[in-house]
């Protein structure tokens, strides 16, 4: 299986197709549409622009587009913040030939530093350090137990994605699961913009193309919703039902990599629970 290549083709076609043209003014014309969505002339209309540029630009044959042009086009297709990011990334030409390095990937790893600052917080707060393709490269004792037991994953196993998608307890663990898969296909793809080269996240996604009907759905489908805070439920196997608050913060000297920590409003049963789940990682908490 070839990696999807990231294609402002794809991507375009797949946003206006997901527009009612209803909501945007437009006639329904006097025959039927034969597909859904806008037709390329409506996008080109919308954004000020030749229709033969656009469909230079959706086709992939334009060499370069200017900043004015992209955020034409993106308000025209009504883009979220992130889809912006993304078509921007995705619009830059790529090198002649260049494609998903055959070989491994570099192992990503994590400042000494960082982790002291996992460590430092292992014993309310579980936190991981998330870096490209999603891969887990270092968390606290909490962090390790929250949702799958990392130390006993081997090192290329520890991504987000491939355990949302792969994992067979990954559904009974999020009880929301389709959320959780659109979520964690939406960041897959926001990584794959800024780095559509990168051989680690060419071998995700090849991966789980290949072994995940419900992946290769929500990834065709070409959205683009990062999403960097929010809630989770989850059902852990020891510490019960668990309500959470996740957010993820950049590191300013290692841009690939995010910290992401998950907490509980003080006094709340899932507070309570976390903390037991750590006396249970951590023997040492109990003294």
């Amino acid at each position: 299986m070839l990696y999807a290549e990231i294609e402002i083709s794809s991507f375009l076609k797949a946003r206006r197709a997901a527009l009612d043209p209803a909501d945007l003014g437009l006639p329904g014309g006097v025959n039927r549409r034969r597909v859904r969505g806008l037709r390329r002339e409506e996008v080109a209309q919308l954004a000020g622009i030749s229709v033969d540029y656009y469909t230079r630009i959706e086709q992939g044959r334009a060499p370069a587009i200017s900043d004015s042009v992209l955020d034409a086009i993106a308000r025209a297709l009504r883009l979220s913040g992130g889809e912006v990011t993304y078509l921007r990334n995705i619009a830059v030409p790529r090198r002649p030939g260049a494609e998903c390095a055959p070989c491994p990937a570099p192992r990503q790893t994590v400042r000494p530093e960082i982790q002291q600052v996992l460590d430092a917080m292992a014993p309310t707060v579980p936190a991981i350090v998330v870096g490209r393709g999603l891969d887990i490269l270092a968390w606290n004792t909490l962090g390790g137990r929250l949702t799958f037991d990392l130390e006993t994953l081997a090192p290329d196993r520890r991504n987000t994605a491939l355990l949302a998608f792969l994992d067979p307890g990954a559904r009974a663990l999020y009880p929301d699961w389709e959320a959780k898969a659109e979520e964690v296909v939406g960041n897959l793809r926001a990584d794959s913009g800024r780095h559509p080269d990168d051989p680690r996240i060419c071998e995700v996604v090849n991966e789980l193309l290949d072994h995940s009907p419900s992946f290769r759905r929500i990834w065709e489908a070409q959205s683009v919703h990062e999403c960097l805070r929010g809630t989770k439920r989850i059902l852990h196997p020891q510490a019960g039902e668990l309500f959470v608050t996740f957010e993820s913060f950049r590191l300013n000297s290692d841009p690939d990599q995010a910290l992401v920590t998950y907490t509980a409003p003080r006094g709340s049963e899932t507070e309570r629970r976390i903390r037991e789940l750590g006396a249970l990682t951590d023997p040492v908490l109990t003294a």
